[in-house]
């Protein structure tokens, strides 16, 4: 049997290029253009798993259904293969913010962790937002102020319009010769990160900005 090899932006992505088949199949456009859409879907699905064994690249097979209900059931069936995010303990948690002594934690039970690209709640309290995503293979923690837009916008992690609040955090980058120094970056993201996990489909700017936060050079 197939382990999960999934990750939850990539389903995302899958489930956009099946709303976008999905959508033409409701314009009734020509048989050779509607094939043409689907087999472009399909080979943007395969791009992002180039190195997918040949079960695998059954599995995610789009060409093969003809309705939309088969589309429908072909997602529901690639759940089962979902890489689900590491679940952490609350001592693990506190490890990653070490300077956050009162540290609020979520309720981790309420947390479906087969639909998260990173992990992030916020406190209140003090409006700062903690956010932990895998880097490079790590674990790491990354915390910062979260200040309220009151507009919609674009949320720079996920691509979507919606509800979004500024975020700022202070990096790790130094100097060694100004102790004083620090240098801090922020962007517009989702408010909601449950909503925001739900639309990522790509994660090349969550990482830059954890690179930049974490004071890593490339």
């Amino acid at each position: 049997m197939t382990e999960p090899f999934i990750k939850n932006e990539q389903l995302n992505f899958i489930k956009k290029q099946i709303a976008i088949i999905k959508d033409s199949m409701n314009k009734s456009l020509p048989k050779t253009v509607l094939v043409a859409v689907i087999e472009l879907a399909h080979a943007k699905v395969l791009e992002l798993f180039p190195q997918a064994s040949s079960e695998q690249q059954a599995l995610l097979d789009i060409s093969k259904w003809k309705t939309k209900n088969e589309y429908d059931q072909y997602i529901e069936g690639l759940t089962a293969y979902v890489l689900p995010f590491p679940k952490l303990t609350e001592q693990q948690l506190k490890k990653l913010f070490p300077k956050q002594k009162k540290l609020k934690l979520p309720d981790l039970t309420t947390i479906d962790h087969h639909k998260l690209t990173y992990l992030s709640w916020t406190d209140g309290k003090s409006n700062r937002k903690f956010i932990i995503y895998d880097l490079e293979g790590q674990l790491v923690g990354m915390e910062g102020k979260m200040t309220a837009t009151n507009k919609k916008n674009i949320c720079s992690f996920c691509n979507s319009f919606g509800e979004v609040a500024y975020f700022s955090t202070i990096t790790k980058d130094k100097k060694p010769k100004n102790a004083d120094y620090y240098k801090a970056i922020g962007n517009l993201i989702c408010t909601d990160s449950s909503e925001c996990n739900r639309n990522i489909d790509n994660t090349a700017y969550l990482q830059e900005f954890f690179q930049t936060a974490e004071g890593r050079r490339y």
